[in-house]
């Protein structure tokens, strides 16, 4: 049962953060995919739609919530088949060769990409490297090993559940000769609890982490739940008090890199054009209700963002039809996606706005005053902050 439930669990696990990459546009430029040496295992899904504009917030808040929920049901499987590890003897054929040894990428991948997720949604990453590029490789490792267990196990894990644990029993009492490897002790000790019991117990504790989770992604009076939202950043009250993950000073953001001496640039093929922050904020805006959504899991709710959209400052420099990607630039100095390639679908959705308030009052530092770009369904690390360059179709 444990395995049915983590075959369900991890294949949707695998769909969303599949779905998760593809939010990144890999194929624009290199800066939205920096994984290196990816090969086939970096191929294009599909451009990331604008439509709807929760998507996003849904996949993401799916993949987190689901893979923190899944945790006991990892732990308790793999506390049920510890008598597996040895057995004896420990190779019978090459195909149960190959058993063992997905095993051990299995259950090493599985570790690794639940505890580098949860690290992660902490905003906790003692691990050297990149979650990005180090989540995506364990994950191929993982999935890899995951199939080809599937395949050794899924009929006999059927079987299990179908006949229940008499044919388990029948099972265990053929001769030696006949009768597969099986997960009970030569001399087991008297029961401590129940298969039932262990199953609600796990599922008690899957339950009890459902409920500290869900909340950052739902919102609502149930953010207040979230217990395992990240943490360690304070937003303040007001118009910007909302989650965040990066500040100005986390990323080497200056007072007077966004002071009386920012400027705009704006440029396509050989036109540019310069504006200061009073020309900026003078041009005709848009107001437009969206969500941030980040790849830890969380949301915000829909904040009403202000500002100029992004096909109206293409047009300043010449762009008046079928506006094409654009380079986005910030004056951050550390950090990573510190500057991003939006889609032409992206910049044409006349929502995406290089936004200069949030909710009537203008935008504080750590929320990417002067300017910040905002996009429907995009990932939180695509709304840049600290804008100061926007480049039109040009390569990147």
């Amino acid at each position: 049962m444990f395995g049915l439930a983590l075959l369900c669990g991890v294949s949707v696990l695998f769909v969303t953060g599949l779905l998760s990459y593809a939010a990144y546009d890999p194929d624009l430029a290199r800066i939205n995919d920096q994984t290196p040496d990816k090969g086939v295992l970096g191929f294009y899904l599909f451009t990331w739609p604008t439509s709807p504009y929760w998507g996003y917030r849904l996949s993401q808040g799916v993949h987190v919530t689901l893979g923190i929920v899944l945790i006991p049901v990892l732990l308790a499987k793999l506390w049920s088949v510890i008598p597996r590890l040895f057995e004896w003897p420990p190779v019978r054929s090459v195909g149960h060769a190959l058993e063992r040894l997905s095993l051990l990428l299995l259950v090493g991948g599985a570790g690794f990409e639940f505890a580098t997720g949860v690290l992660n949604v902490q905003l906790h990453y003692v691990f050297p490297g990149s979650f990005y590029v180090l989540h995506f490789y364990g994950a191929w490792v993982f999935i890899g090993a995951f199939v080809v267990h599937v395949v050794f196990r899924l009929r006999r894990a059927v079987i299990a559940v179908v006949k229940g644990p008499r044919a388990e029993e029948q099972h265990r009492a053929r001769p030696l000769a006949t009768a597969g490897p099986g997960l009970v002790a030569p001399r087991p000790a008297e029961p401590t609890m129940s298969r039932r019991g262990a199953v609600l117990l796990v599922g008690a504790g899957s339950a009890a982490l459902l409920v500290v989770t869900m909340g950052q992604s739902i919102g609502g009076w149930m953010r207040r739940t979230a217990l395992l939202a990240p943490h360690g950043q304070d937003p303040g009250s007001g118009p910007n008090g909302f989650q965040i993950n990066k500040t100005a000073a986390s990323v080497g953001v200056r007072p007077s890199d966004i002071g009386p001496s920012w400027r705009l640039t704006v440029r396509a093929g050989g036109r540019k054009t310069v504006l200061t922050r009073d020309e900026l904020y003078a041009l005709p805006r848009r107001t437009v209700e969206l969500p941030i959504a980040c790849v830890e899991g969380w949301s915000t709710p829909d904040q009403r963002w202000g500002g100029v959209r992004l096909v109206d400052l293409a047009a300043l420099v010449g762009v008046t039809h079928d506006a094409p990607r654009v380079l986005v630039e910030s004056v951050q100095r550390g950090g990573s996606f510190g500057s991003v390639v939006l889609a032409a679908n992206q910049v044409r959705d006349t929502r995406s706005l290089l936004a200069v308030e949030v909710n009537g009052a203008a935008l504080s530092p750590d929320h990417g005053y002067p300017a910040r770009i905002v996009v429907p369904n995009a990932p939180g690390v695509h709304h840049t902050k600290w804008v100061t360059r926007l480049t039109f179709g040009e390569p990147t």
